[in-house]
């Protein structure tokens, strides 16, 4: 031993450049063992979550960004969005009124007769006045907190539309991934057309990521955006269900109708999760055509959502 460390100081008196070769090695063994791991990381939460995913009766697409890791599962871009789309509306709707110098605050006249009385709407029981005003952050508290499909319509009718939206997503996300064609009247009317407005798994948690990561429109918006999120109190049983009280959760759910083969069309959540130690990770699971009750399908997400919790308190990386 104290041979070997004599020779190895003689060595590196004598040559710098061996030296530099040493170290090269070293750092190369180091990183190939790194990636190895990684790679076997990897695969052993895809495995967990493929094997939950293959017990469903439906179609699970899943994305979580740690970081810089990446993890999907099944991340086609055919999942339909419904009510998740109303982050990308909201999103929409305050870069709309900063580039118009309206603000939040824009009162808007809603008669009370033009509203969908047969949809899921909690403002109606707050205004119950034959016509009322409202501000347009009001609206989008109702979007994003209650899921509130008349609040959607209206900002979709007044503020910006749903081919404007996609335009405006779309710069966030050069991508896409995504596509939106329809309101939420629209598909109440005719339900097939919620297909049309649809995501990738991963082109929503890296919205949701830009949202909670990135400066994507004034701070004054995006704090706002972010906190509605953090308030967010449709679909407890899904995400959330899979994650301790300790850690902070934001999210915009989506639930959808029952198609002509009783299946459910989809049952979606999506968010930003953050642990007591700082670290954070968007995450996307949406379940589509699940041939079963909406709960079990809730139980499917939770399952996926604890294994993914589990995996990276313990892990410094993703994979």
């Amino acid at each position: 031993m104290h041979c070997f460390k004599y020779q190895t100081q003689q060595i590196y008196k004598r040559s710098s450049k061996m030296r530099f070769s040493l170290i090269y090695v070293i750092s190369a063994v180091a990183l190939m063992y790194a990636c190895t791991a990684s790679d076997e990381n990897h695969d052993a939460l895809k495995s967990q979550i493929e094997e939950i995913a293959a017990k469903a009766p439906g179609q699970v697409g899943v994305a979580v960004i740690y970081g810089t890791d990446t993890l999907t599962i099944n991340n086609s871009e055919d999942y339909p969005l419904m009510s998740m789309f109303k982050l990308h509306e909201a999103i929409a709707v305050c870069h709309t009124l900063e580039k118009t110098k309206a603000g939040l605050d824009t009162t808007l006249i809603i008669k009370r007769n033009m509203l969908d009385h047969g949809t899921w709407s909690p403002m109606l029981k707050d205004y119950a006045a034959d016509s009322f005003h409202i501000s347009a952050g009001k609206l989008v508290e109702y979007i994003l907190i209650d899921s509130d499909n008349n609040a959607s319509n209206i900002l979709f009718d007044s503020i910006v539309s749903v081919a404007a939206t996609d335009s405006i997503i779309s710069e966030i996300l050069p991508g896409r991934g995504f596509r939106l064609s329809h309101t939420e009247a629209e598909m109440q009317k005719k339900h097939e057309l919620s297909y049309k407005n649809a995501t990738s798994p991963l082109a929503y948690a890296s919205l949701v990521n830009r949202v909670f990561s990135d400066s994507i429109m004034s701070h004054r918006s995006q704090s706002f955006i972010i906190q509605l999120m953090y308030d967010c109190n449709t679909g407890m049983s899904r995400i959330a269900a899979g994650l301790p009280d300790s850690v902070a959760f934001a999210h915009r759910t989506g639930s959808g109708y029952v198609n002509e083969r009783s299946e459910v069309v989809a049952v979606n959540d999506g968010g930003y999760v953050s642990l007591p130690d700082g670290r954070a990770y968007s995450i996307a699971i949406l379940v589509k055509d699940y041939a079963g009750p909406q709960e079990d399908a809730e139980k499917v997400i939770s399952e996926i959502s604890k294994t993914i919790y589990k995996y990276i308190l313990l892990s410094a990386k993703l994979f």
